[in-house]
């Protein structure tokens, strides 16, 4: 295998990948189980009325007189499954008319499809009306519980409060418990001669 060739696999397994990664993020972002089986649902109650189903010579047609009804109630599911799917804001309006139209198909159209459409689309609304969207604040939530609380300030002891009579003092924290040099201590490098300015004369002493 030349280098040419495994370098043309790698770019369209990257694409591939880059494109599964896409799809993956665009479909958890609306309810598409529920869109595929509405729209998987409105097919065979718009198709089967028309269909004709032949048996070896023997030709039996499926048509019944409600044929436009069946039509247009398969149509309004693979549009309801396409609002699911383009249009997520409306998902609880479109599952109940999706669930309504399923219902309606089995008088009208054949029992539902011979019930594959009415199943479809009947879970394809009830997914819809169920589905909701993820939540940012979740995650806030959960980034706020990672940090540690901030310590919170020491009580004074309560016996040392009877021992005093009085309410004993905070603890100091242990930054202000170490004392500080103090400005009038000498340096241990620094000798005992000193030059004075005394009308202009040095002195040591």
């Amino acid at each position: 295998m030349s280098a040419e060739t495994q370098a043309a696999q790698g770019r369209d397994e990257h694409v591939l990948r880059v494109f599964r990664r896409a799809f993956r993020t665009w479909r958890g972002q609306r309810p598409f189980w529920a869109g595929l089986f509405t729209m998987i649902g409105g097919l065979p109650i718009a198709y089967l009325p028309y269909a004709d189903l032949r048996l070896g010579n023997i030709t039996i047609a499926m048509a019944t007189t409600a044929g436009a009804g069946s039509l247009i109630i398969g149509v309004l599911l693979v549009t309801l499954g396409l609002t699911m799917w383009f249009q997520s804001a409306v998902r609880v309006f479109a599952g109940i008319a999706a669930i309504v139209l399923a219902l309606i198909s089995i008088p009208v159209a054949n029992i539902g499809g011979f019930l594959l459409g009415f199943l479809c689309a009947l879970l394809g609304g009830a997914l819809s009306v169920s589905w909701a969207p993820g939540t940012a604040q979740a995650a806030a939530g959960q980034d706020a519980e990672a940090e540690p609380a901030p310590r919170a300030a020491t009580a004074p002891d309560p016996a040392l409060q009877e021992q005093y009579g009085k309410a004993a003092p905070a603890p100091v924290p242990t930054e202000a418990a170490v004392p500080a040099p103090r400005a009038d201590e000498h340096h241990p490098n620094v000798t005992e001669t000193t030059a004075h300015a005394d009308g202009g004369r040095n002195s040591a002493g």
